[in-house]
């Protein structure tokens, strides 16, 4: 894969571009952005660049480029690692590798996915070598919560923001790319925020099941009641991921209503197909009610993420809707 080949994110590849061309390169960046946008993506056609032999880098053609297609070359190491935690032997291993110089390339690149999921031992690990970079490597860390990242950390990388991409390049993505028809493809990339990724999860049945499920029980006619209210946490399920789906298809078929609610405006809704669902959360709830509950979605969502007890956050938030 080249520059050209990756959908949106100009900006960044033109920054990448001229670090190549000028010769500017730092020890260590931080991509970060959303989940799915596309940071892994960028860094490993920046890890190609680096060590191709053409001119307008990378070329695709070049033997350095065509080890990294088939995913061996010695010089491109992306980290990673089973269960949810970075840990220090797996950067233990990483440091180990930069003692020494590149075998074949111009430049070592390690890439680093989900960088916040290093442990406090695994990041001190690592601070280190960032304090004292040895030459010929490069750390590329990605992230989407570079605040969960220690500032010591933080403050040793050049930081490199991607934004969400654009309806139109989520849709063209997903007609293109995986020949999804037009019309799903609009709905998708309407849902996903912005995420390439987000609209591939959703594309299956039963996302689009739960979505509507979600959507038909806000705008029933009595989603207050308390029994109503405790069946539709059992909905949830037991598994972190799960209820964390949920939770932000919830939290979106909030913020549609508000921002229907506000505008009338079809166009910036995520669940476009879905508008007369969301006229009706909209004409039953304030602005201010709206905000009261996203903000109770994001308290539950962080204290999931914190793996707090899943069922009492869950009839917790629920019970805090208005």
């Amino acid at each position: 894969m080249t520059f050209g080949e990756i959908y949106g994110h100009q900006k960044q590849i033109a920054i990448l571009r001229s670090i190549i061309a000028k010769d500017r390169i730092a020890h260590a960046y931080l991509f970060y952005g959303m989940e799915g946008v596309g940071k892994r993506t960028v860094a490993a056609v920046f890890a190609r660049a680096l060590n191709c032999a053409a001119e307008d880098p990378p070329c695709d053609d070049c033997a350095s480029c065509r080890k990294d297609e088939h995913k061996n070359h010695p010089d491109i190491v992306t980290v990673t690692e089973e269960g949810p935690i970075i840990k220090i032997g797996t950067v233990k291993e990483l440091l180990a590798q930069m003692k020494f110089r590149p075998r074949e390339g111009r430049m070592r690149v390690f890439i680093m996915p989900e960088a916040d999921r290093m442990n406090p031992a695994a990041a001190n690990a690592l601070l280190k070598t960032l304090e004292e970079p040895s030459a010929g490597n490069i750390i590329l860390l990605m992230s989407a919560r570079p605040h969960a990242l220690p500032m010591t950390i933080l403050s040793r990388c050049q930081h490199l923001r991607f934004s969400p991409l654009s309806r139109e390049e989520v849709a063209c993505f997903l007609q293109e790319k995986n020949s999804i028809p037009p019309d799903a493809a609009a709905i998708l990339a309407a849902s996903s925020g912005g995420s390439i990724g987000k609209a591939l999860e959703m594309n299956r049945a039963d996302y689009l099941t739960l979505r509507n499920a979600t959507l038909d029980y806000l705008a029933s006619d009595d989603p207050t009641d308390p029994i109503n209210r405790l069946a539709f946490a059992a909905r949830f399920g037991t598994e972190r991921e799960d209820i964390l789906e949920r939770l932000l298809i919830l939290k979106t078929c909030y913020r549609d209503a508000l921002i229907f609610r506000e505008t009338k405006d079809k166009g910036r809704l995520m669940f476009q197909d879905r508008t007369e669902a969301i006229r009706a959360v909209a004409g039953r709830l304030s602005g201010r009610d709206l905000l009261h509950n996203i903000a109770a979605i994001e308290a539950a969502t962080g204290a999931i993420d914190k793996n707090a007890n899943k069922t009492l956050t869950l009839e917790t938030m629920l019970i805090k809707f208005t």
